[in-house]
């Protein structure tokens, strides 16, 4: 979090485009490599299932308890156009998918889509940071600032970030390895292990990082990891595990538990819009609503 914040500043930059773009790359590591896994074995619906249960966990789990520790404000930009980019990717999922086969050709255009959303953050960012930057300069030399600790390098908050990041993907593969055993054993089905036990383990870098974020004040860098894993995920894993292994999807992938994901999705961007933030009351709701979730989802596996 601390490399992540001082490489924005040292842009020009608002944590928020960092958390959409670099952290939200690294906490969705263990997504990517987990569906390009499954997705090489043949376990297509697994793949999709993580993407879908990572979706949910992010924004009613994470998002759930980092509100009912300190409630997270969400900034004017997030609500109008990250949030909407994220709801773009998770309703595209829907025309991917209506004829029951995920293909390397609409793989590779979701690759493509996700580039192009990637860009067009880091330019809206830079455009909004130019017009911020005279303002932030006269301010500045107004105020007498104290610091007590030096400013980091851009060398020293890049090894600070690479090694977090590295940290936090080694400990979530090792708790995914030893969970799915358990499902495994348990007679759960892939989908059902994708979408609950593995969704859960490959979210824990997004749990500790918001945290983390919230607990230092850094809102824009816990929205932005939410928001931009759940567009990675969306667009980057799914696309990733199509091209390595085309393959048919069961018909229940777009069904009750596509729904759920939309669901919750139209939820967290309500309570935000409404509130400007994800305060306590929000959070128990939403960990509520993923509680809700979890049960449902190892109620069918029975």
């Amino acid at each position: 979090v601390d490399g992540a914040v001082a490489i924005a500043r040292h842009f020009g930059m608002s944590p928020l485009i960092i958390g959409l773009t670099i952290v939200a790359m690294g906490t969705s590591a263990p997504e990517i490599a987990t569906s390009i896994k499954l997705s090489l074995s043949g376990a297509i619906d697994g793949a999709i299932g993580n993407v879908y249960g990572s979706n949910v966990a992010n924004l009613a789990m994470v998002g759930g308890i980092c509100a009912i520790i300190r409630p997270i404000l969400v900034s004017g930009a997030a609500i109008r156009r990250d949030i909407p980019l994220m709801f773009g990717a998770l309703l595209l999922l829907y025309g991917i998918f209506w004829n029951h086969y995920l293909g390397a050709v609409e793989s590779i255009a979701m690759l493509l889509l996700f580039a192009g959303i990637i860009l067009f953050m880091i330019h809206s960012e830079r455009k909004q940071a130019q017009k911020d930057k005279q303002a932030a300069a006269e301010m500045e030399s107004t105020v007498e600032h104290a610091t007590h600790h030096p400013p980091k390098t851009l060398w020293a908050s890049s090894l600070l970030l690479l090694l977090g990041l590295v940290c936090l993907t080694g400990g979530s593969n090792m708790a995914v390895i030893g969970a799915t055993y358990i499902g495994e054993k348990l007679g759960m089905t892939e989908l059902v292990i994708g979408s609950t036990i593995l969704a859960v383990g490959t979210s824990l870098p997004e749990l500790i990082t918001c945290l983390v974020a919230a607990l230092k004040g850094h809102d824009d860098l816990s929205v932005g990891n939410l928001v931009g894993s759940n567009i990675f995920n969306t667009l980057l894993v799914i696309g990733a595990a199509g091209v390595v292994g085309p393959a048919a999807v069961s018909p229940k992938i777009i069904g009750i538990d596509y729904g759920l994901m939309i669901g919750v999705a139209v939820l967290f961007t309500v309570l935000a819009i409404v509130f400007k933030k994800i305060n306590r009351p929000a959070g128990v709701l939403l960990a509520i609503c993923y509680a809700g979730y979890l049960f449902y989802q190892f109620k069918i596996s029975q």
